[in-house]
């Protein structure tokens, strides 16, 4: 079984690159491996949820192996949250971690998501209560690159596997600089390159076979599935993400790779 693009991780210091447009074309965005008109992204990328959407748990969990639940756990114990926290959940989607934040910030907290999918969070809200933790939880639908709260209006600030699906990431962090209050953290957990090459070399054929396979067999789209892979491996490394942290204002930026740097989560603060 042979992988087709033999470069599929882009060296250092082009991942996440917008494309070179000339003054007279149309704009591009990534989205997956294509360049696709910046006006289009986001519908594409609802489109896209929409579609995953009723087994996107059921899948993150199978495709994962149940790792992702330790992930999540693990990012929220970075971020150190406390009673009384207000946290956003940015493309907070089915509300995972959400459900872990309730649980950390207690009765006196405020945890709310925001998506800009409305049907992410239908399911979220539909999903079997736990211990009442869902019921405290509030959606709101709305886009991560112009979010509708005041400045210094919350304590922390979360992203889950969602913020490389925006047009302009670095917007979304801006957005999320924004809202904290000073000393507010945020953090991101996201997808990236594995450390070890032979992991590597087996995480590809897992990520460009396997998993769109199980995609058309599960959910009915080949395509969704494979823009999942796509989408990781134009996402920036660890030391391109911190540095774009600290451009845009946070300072005391820190990562920690799990699961052979499958997985990563960076913590950040507000000055």
């Amino acid at each position: 079984m042979m992988i087709q693009n033999k470069n599929i991780w882009h060296k250092e210091g082009t991942q996440g690159s917008p494309p070179e447009n000339h003054p007279d074309q149309e704009i591009l965005v990534p989205f997956g491996f294509q360049q696709i008109p910046k006006k289009e992204k986001v519908g594409r990328t609802l489109r896209h949820f929409n579609t995953v959407a009723a087994k996107y748990d059921f899948m993150n969990t199978l495709l994962s192996f149940g790792i992702h639940y330790l992930w999540k756990r693990t990012a929220i114990e970075m971020l150190h949250l406390k009673p009384g926290d207000r946290v956003l959940d940015v493309c907070g989607g089915t509300g995972d971690l959400a459900v872990l934040a309730v649980r950390s910030v207690d009765l006196s907290g405020k945890v709310i998501i925001y998506d800009i999918n409305r049907k992410m969070m239908q399911v979220g809200r539909a999903k079997r209560n736990q211990s009442g933790r869902r019921n405290r939880i509030e959606f709101i639908q709305g886009d991560a690159e112009s979010i509708s709260f005041p400045d210094d209006s919350f304590d922390a600030a979360m992203v889950g596997f969602g913020i490389r699906n925006l047009t302009h990431m670095d917007l979304g962090f801006k957005e999320m600089h924004r809202i904290l209050k000073p000393g507010g953290k945020i953090m991101c957990l996201e997808f990236s390159k594995p450390t070890a090459p032979l992991f590597r070399w087996l995480y590809d054929i897992y990520s460009f076979h396997v998993i769109p396979f199980l995609g058309k067999v599960l959910v009915g789209s080949r395509q969704a599935y494979l823009l999942l892979p796509e989408s990781i491996r134009v996402f920036p490394l660890p030391e391109e993400l911190s540095a774009l942290l600290r451009d845009i204002g946070f300072h005391k930026v820190s990562y920690r790779r799990l699961t052979n740097g499958i997985a990563v989560v960076h913590v950040a603060e507000k000055r």
